[in-house]
């Protein structure tokens, strides 16, 4: 299917609106303070509007995931070519976009987490204009990320995000904004460094012959990489069951795993959170994390079939013990924030947990828990950057009856953290449930273990919730205001998310649930 507006693709217009939006921001004078942020509100408020439109025409019933006629809302032109290259052939470099089930409802989380961090950042007041620009250029790489078809476009997303988010941290971040940065960076740019290399093997594996020249061409094209019969005869990648897919394998984990983050490779994610500003902790928990597991889905499990079922119990240990061990941390934090960076852990260890299981329950529940994921710690980040900047302080135990004098900022905060807890009836009960019950089929034992990971998420959330919003205030926060017009705005969409999908998930459940279980059907046999 496709749709244009103007004679480009909506995806296009979806990705690269933003880029207009630096252009004007960058055209507009300094102190234009309110004009820069107008500017910023309404690119990504259109990007709102864009994957509304998508939701609205997406064709639930489409199967497949491994061949053009699988994606929707396709655009596939010419971008760099290469004529006949001795020992390589043609080279051949397309800029392909698409999206299906599984990528959908990243396109509307994104879409979504970028506007209201745009909102959340209108107090934002040193370097307005350097700030709004790098968030634009941020946002078009995350949204290029889940939309790209070909890998060295998918790599380039990938980068894209790098230096953005870097400096948003290292510029606008706390007290040890530069330590945090720098961390984020070299942690974020090794795994890049691994991504390139199996990308590089990947491309000289794979090659298809063009029927009416008889040409040999090489490409980075991702579904071509799905298929079998693509492999040239001899190289590195071509067996099933060979020792350099699953070195493969590995290093794009590596690399997805930071991302994540997942045990052991996650210690940059509570520097990074703690240091960075609100928003930008809004963008890092409710997108960026989300891309690790997204692309394990989009490149590594179909590409590498065998080394994923070979793997699979590697994941889901790895995923238990993130489960278990970032619940425990989070419950020894004192500082708001860190406990919130350290659920982030736990919680997507869920998402690992569902996703290997290699079974549509599983998957289902593990991106749904993507989605879900990003609503409620957007909820969060939220929550703790209203009362740092009432009282520029953070620490549960600084607090004590604010549901006494913020009674609308309670209720919020009440929804968000029931929802981390898994109550039913909010959407983090439904997707989760998915993740374990799906689970439960393919590794028993581990995820008997993993659901205590559950009984420690509710002590902590119960005992911060007692903390900070229960008992008597301290007599200086008598006099907070309560939420403001403009946080309203921020809460509010997402509040309406958190209960509907969890009275309804059937409108999530349904946009991806034929392409997932392609997806385990293309894993389990092989590739094949």
């Amino acid at each position: 299917m496709e749709l244009q507006l103007f004679g480009i693709g909506i995806l296009t217009w979806i990705v690269f609106i933003p880029i207009v939006g630096v252009i004007i921001v960058l055209l507009l004078p300094d102190e234009k303070r309110n004009a820069i942020r107008s500017v910023a509100a309404a690119v990504t408020g259109i990007q709102v509007i864009l994957a509304g439109i998508i939701f609205k025409y997406f064709d639930r019933s489409m199967l497949g995931i491994n061949d053009a006629s699988s994606f929707q809302f396709l655009e596939q032109y010419k971008w760099i070519t290469v004529e006949a290259v001795p020992w390589v052939g043609k080279i051949e470099i397309t800029y392909f976009l698409g999206i299906d089930g599984l990528s959908v409802l990243m396109v509307i989380l994104t879409a979504l987490i970028s506007f209201i961090g745009v909102i959340s950042s209108w107090n934002i007041g040193k370097m307005v204009k350097g700030y709004f620009a790098l968030y634009l250029l941020l946002v078009t790489g995350m949204m290029g990320v889940f939309v790209s078809l070909d890998f060295f476009l998918f790599f380039i997303f990938w980068e894209v995000m790098l230096l953005p988010m870097y400096f948003l941290i290292g510029i606008w971040g706390g007290p040890r904004r530069e330590y945090a940065a720098i961390k984020f960076f070299l942690y974020t740019f090794v795994g890049s460094i691994l991504m390139l290399l199996v990308m590089l093997a990947l491309y000289f594996s794979v090659a298809y012959t063009n029927t009416a020249t008889g040409e040999t061409i090489h490409t980075f094209n991702i579904l071509h990489m799905m298929n079998p019969a693509n492999y040239v005869d001899g190289s590195i990648l071509a067996g099933v069951d060979t020792t350099w897919r699953y070195v493969a394998w590995m290093a794009l984990f590596i690399n997805f795993a930071i991302k994540i983050p997942l045990f052991p490779f996650h210690t940059w994610l509570p520097d990074a959170h703690v240091e960075a500003p609100t928003p930008i902790s809004v963008i890092l928990a409710g997108v960026l994390l989300k891309l690790g597991t997204y692309g394990l889905l989009r490149i590594s499990f179909p590409i590498f079939p065998d080394g994923t079922i070979y793997f699979m119990y590697f994941m889901a240990t790895l995923a238990m013990i993130s489960i278990i061990y970032g619940a425990f941390c989070a419950m020894a934090q004192d500082d708001f924030k860190k406990l919130i960076a350290y659920s982030s852990v736990s919680h997507m260890g869920i998402v690992v947990l569902g996703i290997a299981a290699l079974n549509t329950q599983g998957m289902v529940g593990g991106v749904l828990q993507m989605f879900n994921h990003g609503i409620i710690t957007a909820v969060l980040f939220l929550v703790v950057g209203v009362i740092y900047d009432r009282t520029k302080k953070r620490g549960v135990n600084d607090f004590g009856g604010i549901a006494n004098v913020m009674p609308r900022y309670t209720g919020v905060a009440i929804i968000g953290m029931f929802a981390a807890l898994g109550l039913p009836g909010l959407n983090g009960f439904v997707s989760e449930l998915f993740s374990f019950l799906g689970a439960f089929s393919s590794f028993r034992w581990i995820t008997i273990i993993s659901v205590t990971g559950i009984i420690i998420t509710a002590a902590y959330i119960l005992w911060t919730i007692q903390r900070v919003f229960l008992g008597k205030s301290p007599d200086e926060y008598l006099a907070l205001p309560d939420l403001t017009a403009r946080e309203m705005v921020a809460f509010v969409p997402l509040i309406i998310l958190i209960i509907l999908l969890g009275v309804y998930p059937a409108p999530a459940i349904e946009l991806m649930n034929t392409s997932l279980s392609h997806l385990v059907e293309l894993i389990t046999n092989g590739g094949n």
